[in-house]
């Protein structure tokens, strides 16, 4: 048998694909850019320091600059060219365009180090500063004074100026500012504060020289400013204006009470009758007997007095005595209207709703830019009560509020008591309210006496400075004297007290003391009014009875009923207050009601006397033509020296002084700097506006106000 054998063959065929010729496909490119350079670009485009220009105008290309001042540290600011550049500032790295940490600036010469590297991490640029920290730098940047101006733009190379100021102004504070923080200043010998006032330098009648002189930082180089300053004597003071209201009405009683805050003037009417509302409404409809009306009027440059607003409660009715208080401080109106009969509690509730007879009420108005003047807020005492008389009075001092019932209910002491309590008729209250950035109000404290009592009226009068409160309870009846005595003794009926508190600035409001008049006796009244600039308080009783006449007098002699004085109190820095001066009237005289209402504002004081019954008139006439026509009224100006010794300095009557014109009301004076202002509410003239006919005696009560200067 044949065997077949069957073979197979494997081959192997290799292809290797290659570019070349005869074509095929070519390998993939990788196209991915090469990596850049990194930038070396180490510049800055700008850089500021803190504490102003350099001498050298800033260029990317000037690595050195050099400055000098006076401040004791600075920080540098950076702006690198390229932003992905790093920088330092004396070893500390900045990001572009922030401030560094402050850098401490040694006397004499400082070298700031900024160094900026470029992105590559190797390239780098320095850029220095130098700076000289002065040393022998005793110029002024600034200098003020609180009297007036000063005859000329103030400047660092001008040493000499003057000034002119009136007879009002018996002191000034001066406020200097030193360039080089470090240097020291005295301002008449005595050490003052860069940029803050100074100690009250008395001002005589003619010239006074003020000396500021800076001391630098090395305590050698000294530079002298020198200030002349002249007050206008006694007979430079003589009134200025004569003003009656624009719709002057029988028994407005237009003067009832002022408030004087520069070239503003707000006088209220009580009795005016209009039922017009709000702002420059319709003054010749007389509905609504005793609702009230509040005056503004401006001075200008030239000293010429214009109204500028008629302003009405936002809902008028009858017996509300809208303008029984005002306050004004710059571009802010307060009203209080103690009749006002709606039952709305806290701020700007239901003004309709007149279920709470003369419970009270207070409006504040603001003022633009333009003079306009409109409603900002309605308030009510968040105890709203029957007859409490919420805005019998009311004082301003910036962004807050002092409120006074004096008829209030609450048996409470202290400080934000219990309000519900009603079984103290009459014992009074105040009410605190601030003022936000938005200007919103809202009631801040609830102020009662640390010893109430029915009856004793606390809230009659307020006065508000800064952040101190006077409250006058005129018929709170201890025996006690001086300050901070026996509080519990009742010994004597309406003697009277004064209260006043203090504010911690963050709305906490303690009583700090508790001032009665050094011959307390009963029924002088003390505190029917009250004022207060920063540690000067006056505290009118104007049914004192002592014969006393002038500065100082016997206080014991109760031989002059109702002739009135003026107790001037003095804090120190240990906020313990002391009686400074006990005032009477040169003329004091039975029934004159001396301290009726009283103003004060630096070391001036103006005391108005109700029932003063001389016939002068104009400034310092005769005195002692007494007794004829009675309740005329007078007004009294007193200076205090730097010794804090108080006298006399004018005797003022109205240009057109009759019987009866007077009034009694707490705030019928006003005082600002070298402004004086007097209502008689009673004054009979039917002249209307600005300097009209004084002889007119046919609008019985209408009222009137003097304004001297």
């Amino acid at each position: 048998m044949l065997n077949v054998v069957k073979i197979t063959t494997v081959y192997l065929i290799v292809a290797t694909l290659f570019a070349g010729c005869g074509g095929g496909s070519k390998p993939p490119v990788d196209n991915t850019p090469p990596p850049p350079a990194l930038s070396s670009d180490a510049s800055l485009s700008n850089l500021t320091v803190s504490t102003g220009s350099f001498n050298e105008a800033f260029s990317a290309s000037t690595h050195a600059y050099t400055q000098d001042t006076g401040a004791s540290e600075l920080s540098a600011t950076p702006f690198l060219s390229d932003a992905n550049a790093s920088v330092t500032v004396d070893g500390s790295a900045i990001s572009s365009g922030s401030a560094s940490p402050q850098i401490a600036l040694a006397l004499g010469s400082n070298t700031i180090t900024v160094v900026v590297t470029a992105e590559d991490g190797t390239t780098t640029q320095t850029y220095t500063v130098d700076v000289t920290r002065s040393i022998n730098d005793a110029s002024l940047s600034a200098l003020s004074l609180s009297a007036g101006d000063l005859d000329q733009i103030f400047q660092s190379s001008l040493e000499a100026y003057s000034g002119t100021t009136g007879f009002l102004n018996s002191s000034s504070t001066v406020t200097a500012t030193t360039t080089e923080p470090n240097a020291s200043l005295t301002i008449n010998g005595v050490a003052a504060i860069s940029g803050m006032p100074s100690d009250s330098i008395g001002l005589a009648e003619g010239s006074n020289s003020i000396l500021v002189v800076v001391t630098a930082e090395d305590g050698v180089s000294t530079q002298t400013y020198s200030i002349d300053i002249i007050r206008q004597a006694v007979t430079n003071f003589a009134q200025q204006a004569y003003i009656k209201a624009s719709n002057t009405g029988a028994a407005d009683v237009f003067g009832y009470t002022l408030a004087l805050s520069g070239d503003t003037l707000a006088v209220s009417a009580l009795g005016e009758k209009s039922s017009a509302t709000g702002v420059d409404g319709n003054q010749a409809d007389n509905s609504e007997p005793l609702a009230g009306a509040v005056y503004v009027f401006t001075r200008d440059p030239a000293g010429i007095w214009s109204q500028q607003a008629y302003i009405k409660a936002s809902t008028v009715d009858e017996e509300d005595l809208f303008g029984r208080s005002i306050a004004l401080d710059g571009d802010t109106l307060v009203v209080g209207a103690d009749g006002d009969d709606s039952s709305a509690t806290g701020v700007n509730g239901d003004q309709s709703d007149n279920s709470l007879f003369q419970a009270g009420a207070a409006y504040v108005f603001t003022r633009d830019a333009g003079g306009n003047w409109s409603q900002q807020a309605y308030l009510k005492a968040s105890n709203t009560g029957y007859v409490d008389g919420f805005g019998y009075s009311v004082s301003l001092s910036g962004d807050t509020l002092a409120v006074g019932a004096y008829n209030e209910w609450s048996a409470a002491t202290g400080v934000d008591g219990d309000q519900a309590d009603d079984s103290a008729g009459g014992a009074g209250a105040v009410y605190m309210f601030v003022r936000d950035s938005s200007g919103v109000w809202t009631q801040q404290a609830y102020l009662k006496a640390s010893n109430t009592d029915p009856g004793d009226w606390f809230g009659y009068s307020v006065a508000l400075s800064t952040d101190t409160l006077a409250v006058g309870a005129l018929f709170e009846g201890s025996s006690s004297s001086g300050i901070d005595g026996d509080q519990t003794d009742n010994n004597a009926s309406k003697a009277g007290a004064v209260y006043v508190f203090k504010s911690d600035g963050v709305g906490n409001w303690s009583q700090q003391a508790y001032v009665k008049a050094s011959n307390a006796d009963a029924n002088d009244w003390f505190g029917n009014a009250v004022a207060i600039d920063i540690d000067t308080l006056a505290v009118g009783a104007n049914s004192e009875d002592s014969m006393a006449r002038g500065i100082n007098g016997d206080q014991i002699d109760d031989s002059a009923d109702q002739s009135g004085a003026v107790y001037v109190f003095k804090r120190n820095e240990m906020d313990v207050w002391t009686q400074q001066a006990y005032i009477k009237a040169s003329n004091a005289d039975p029934n004159d009601l001396f301290g009726d209402s009283l103003a004060i504002s630096g070391d001036t004081l103006v005391v108005k006397a109700t029932g003063e019954a001389s016939t002068a008139t104009g400034i310092n006439g005769d005195q002692m033509d007494n007794f004829v026509v009675g309740g005329a009224g007078a007004a009294y100006v007193f200076s205090r020296d730097l010794n804090g010794t108080w006298s006399q300095a004018a005797y003022v009557k109205a240009s057109n002084t009759e019987f009866q014109d007077s009034g009694s009301d707490p705030i019928s004076i006003a005082l600002d700097g070298n402004t004086m202002a007097h209502g008689l509410q009673n004054e009979d003239s039917t002249a209307t506006g600005i300097g009209g006919d004084q002889s007119d005696n046919s609008a019985a009560s209408s009222g009137a106000v003097y304004v001297y200067q």
